[in-house]
């Protein structure tokens, strides 16, 4: 297979700017952990809070915020390997995708979700995971079928958490985002053009020798007349190229 230089440099320079953009992502997130720590501080009230003005902040906060460093730690590992999915394999879909699931997530906690603090980025990581994964089913071009496999392989199992099964884990953020994604998915299918076949070496080969052995116009029309009229009934052909749960005080607490 020959490999084109520019189109293989265009997207390792994609893979690795998505990759990065990611991780910074990320770092502010731990900074934001570090910071709530070294001062002393709770930012899980800044979280949604259903059906509560007061909760409505908590749309745009709630990403940012985690209840403990282990549940950070979780969701840091998803966010890189689905969020660098998501910005390389769909650069246009993701200026669409990126700000509906973490604002369309928040809203629909904030409509439809229990009565607690929600927190937490694995909304988004819900919501990319079933973007990447159902756009590669509808487009089916080898770029889009590798990535849905890559991210279904590591985090199929995460369908389960948009199911109510553990007490205090905030499966309606999972749910509203898998829902997100899966929309998104449809709507934005054809949104990034697909990337160009590959031509492989023989190809090359094949059309080399089909034009060697090709005689020019005139003498080809002549001796395919020729060939029909002195054998009559005689077959002839030509080559064609082929979020944590934090309920208000006096209710305990309960992890997400």
């Amino acid at each position: 297979m020959q490999a084109d230089p520019d189109s293989l440099k265009n997207d390792t320079t994609r893979l690795r700017r998505s990759f990065m953009l990611v991780v910074l992502f990320v770092l502010i997130l731990w900074a934001i952990k570090l910071i709530e720590i070294i001062l002393g501080l709770d930012l899980v009230q800044y979280g949604v809070y259903p059906l509560r003005v007061s909760g409505l902040p908590g749309i745009v906060m709630a990403p940012l915020i985690h209840g403990s460093l282990s549940h950070l730690f979780s969701n840091t590992a998803a966010l890189i390997i689905l969020g660098t999915a998501l910005l390389y394999g769909y650069p246009k879909s993701a200026k669409i995708v990126v700000p509906v699931l973490y604002l369309g997530t928040g809203l629909g906690v904030w409509l439809f979700a229990r009565n607690a603090y929600h927190i937490g980025a694995s909304g988004l990581t819900f919501g990319a995971m079933f973007f990447v994964f159902s756009i590669g089913v509808l487009r089916w071009d080898t770029r889009a079928i590798i990535l849905a496999m890559i991210v279904f392989f590591l985090y199929g199992s995460m369908i389960w958490g948009i199911f109510p099964i553990q007490p205090g884990v905030s499966f309606e953020s999972h749910f509203f985002g898998a829902v997100i994604g899966v929309a998104l998915a449809m709507l934005l299918k054809n949104h990034d053009p697909a990337p160009p076949p590959k031509k492989y070496s023989w190809e090359d080969e094949s059309d080399e020798l089909e034009a060697e052995d090709m005689p020019d116009n005139n003498q080809g029309y002549s001796g395919f007349s020729s060939a029909i009229q002195h054998n009559p009934g005689h077959a002839t052909s030509r080559p064609v190229p082929a979020p944590f749960l934090y309920p208000l005080k006096p209710f305990p607490q309960s992890r997400r």
